[in-house]
């Protein structure tokens, strides 16, 4: 059980509460009726995302035996079968796609096409440099768009690049873990390794960043966000995500500690408390009347 638990990679279902930003942001997170909603829809893309993690293992059980942590997974250790860990990815599959299909007709579409999209990213686009990163970029979205769906709230244009372009960040930070080890050891974690070296993913990063705190200061001095808000000092919020980049580029540039952004964010102190930080002051400043 433990085994298979690893291979639906359960600290990475930590990126589903994407779901509950489109709630967040429109101020009904006191509604706990559609909470109730959208933790089932958080349990729905959960099983979804480990029968995709299962079928990714498998497509790189290969890849993964070279690596120095990944050769520890259960399948590429050998202590799962091939054929076992593919009735676990269909039983968690076929689950998901009836949940949501009893939750939402448009929500068992996002469902679907995650699932279609992220079975071609294993078997072929993950190979391929800089498209790799934005089907692993596009997951968040639909994250988000299943989100609203549910909770009936319309997406603003702003959550969909802020997510966008902070999905791509990590997803750049982690390939770089990749190239470190390939620079260090000869070995290619991924074939699409080839598309990319240091100082490629450094200055992609760095844009990245910039875009990221200007893109976010833009949606504070919007005067149709700060009307719906109700304040004028939401941006005293953009401390926190400048500490919390900053913090991430030195994980990246100073620790070469990038390869696993879940990891990071559960481990690391200053991440969480910048974290924390932004959640209370949008929480107050967003739901002060309340």
């Amino acid at each position: 059980m433990k085994d298979y638990i690893s291979l639906a990679r359960l600290p990475q279902w930590v990126k589903n509460v994407f779901i509950f930003l489109p709630v967040f942001f429109a101020g009904k997170v006191f509604d706990f009726a559609l909470l109730s909603e959208l933790a089932t829809g958080f349990i729905t893309f959960s099983l979804a995302s480990g029968s995709i993690y299962t079928i990714n293992d498998l497509a790189d059980k290969s890849a993964d035996a070279k690596h120095p942590s990944k050769k520890n997974r259960p399948l590429a250790s050998g202590r799962i079968s091939p054929s076992q860990a593919i009735i676990f990815a269909a039983a968690l599959g076929i689950t998901a796609l009836m949940l949501s299909l009893w939750l939402d007709r448009i929500f068992f579409r996002v469902i679907g096409i995650y699932i279609a999209i992220n079975i071609f990213y294993s078997f072929l686009l993950k190979h391929i440099p800089v498209l790799d990163i934005i089907v692993v970029s596009s997951g968040f979205l639909l994250r988000i768009f299943a989100g609203g769906i549910l909770a009936d709230v319309p997406i603003s244009h702003w959550i969909v690049i802020m997510t966008f372009l902070l999905s791509l960040f990590l997803a750049l930070a982690k390939r770089r873990d990749d190239v470190l080890i390939f620079n260090e050891s000869g070995e290619k974690m991924r074939k699409s390794v080839d598309g990319y070296n240091l100082e490629f993913i450094n200055a992609a990063m760095m844009v990245m960043a910039a875009v990221i705190v200007v893109s976010y200061i833009m949606y504070t001095l919007s005067e149709v966000v700060m009307q719906r808000i109700g304040s004028r000092e939401i941006y005293f919020t953009t401390i926190f995500v400048i500490a919390g980049l900053l913090r991430y580029l030195q994980i990246s540039f100073v620790e070469n500690n990038s390869g696993s952004p879940t990891h990071i964010l559960l481990r690391d102190r200053f991440i969480q408390l910048t974290i924390l930080g932004w959640l209370v002051s949008f929480f107050l400043l967003l739901y002060h009347g309340q």
